[in-house]
């Protein structure tokens, strides 16, 4: 599967962005899909998963009361939601793909990963 995230920007603290990711290939649908984000000088970390039926989710706690993950299995699109953005929110977000099932939150269990869009967000 190949993947494309865009939706990326600079938005004032409290304000929201959405941020899909576009795949390619016909078994999108059987991928656990997740947004990742780093920011300089730190390790790249899960901000939210989705199984591949959307049954289950994921969110870390910095953002948990804040996003809201999706998908589309019938138009190969993954969303991240994010509202009420705050200055450290601030981060390279990469959509990624796992084969593992269940609730996957490790970085090394995705395999397949897109490009990475910027988020700024000012103060």
């Amino acid at each position: 599967v190949q993947l494309q995230a865009s939706g990326g920007g600079l938005v004032q603290a409290g304000g929201s962005l959405r941020l899909p990711c576009a795949a390619s290939g016909r078994t999108f649908s059987t991928y656990t899909m997740g947004w990742f984000r780093q920011a300089p000088g730190k390790q790249r970390e899960i901000v939210a998963g989705i199984s591949w039926d959307s049954t289950l989710k994921y969110y870390h706690a910095s953002v948990k009361s804040r996003a809201t993950i999706s998908r589309d299995n019938a138009n190969n699109t993954l969303d991240l939601q994010l509202n009420s953005l705050k200055p450290e929110d601030t981060a390279v977000y990469y959509c990624a793909a796992s084969r593992n099932s269940g609730y996957v939150r490790g970085q090394f269990e995705f395999g397949y990963w897109g490009q990475g869009t910027q988020v700024t967000v000012s103060s």
